[in-house]
């Protein structure tokens, strides 16, 4: 993004459902399925390592609220995943500014049939020479 006053995560008050100190919550749109929640820093932040723990602690409370309403109303589960993708250029579906999707689920929804299940041909074992050196990059 050139100039963080243009993010769309910024300054979406209108949307917000609910906040604390850190973070706010909002519905995605573009949505993947009903319920697809995004929870974002209030500060404009692109990189997640540059996450304060008080940040994090304010986004992972709003992470679990979101979750609970979820399982307690549409969902049997939830996807909670964080993108951090400096080599795809910002679009409608990408933005640099970190946030963090809450996806409600069910058993073999439409996500499952549409991704999940083509996505499994792409796994392969682990090999003891990439685990050894991954362990060593990660130590």
């Amino acid at each position: 993004m050139k100039n963080k006053k243009d993010c769309p995560l910024c300054a979406p008050k209108d949307r917000a459902l609910k906040e604390n100190e850190h973070a706010y919550f909002m519905l995605s749109n573009p949505r993947k399925v009903p319920g697809h929640t995004l929870v974002i820093p209030k500060r404009h932040i692109e990189k997640p390592t540059d996450l304060t723990s008080e940040e994090l602690i304010s986004i992972f409370m709003l992470i679990s609220h979101v979750e609970e309403k979820l399982l307690a109303s549409i969902a049997t589960g939830c996807d909670i995943r964080q993108h951090y993708q400096p080599y795809v250029m910002e679009n409608k579906f990408k933005v640099d500014h970190v946030h963090f999707h809450v996806v409600p689920r069910t058993f073999e929804d439409e996500l499952y049939r549409i991704s999940t299940m083509p996505e499994n041909a792409l796994f392969t074992e682990l090999s003891k020479e990439e685990h050894d050196t991954i362990t060593k990059l990660l130590n």
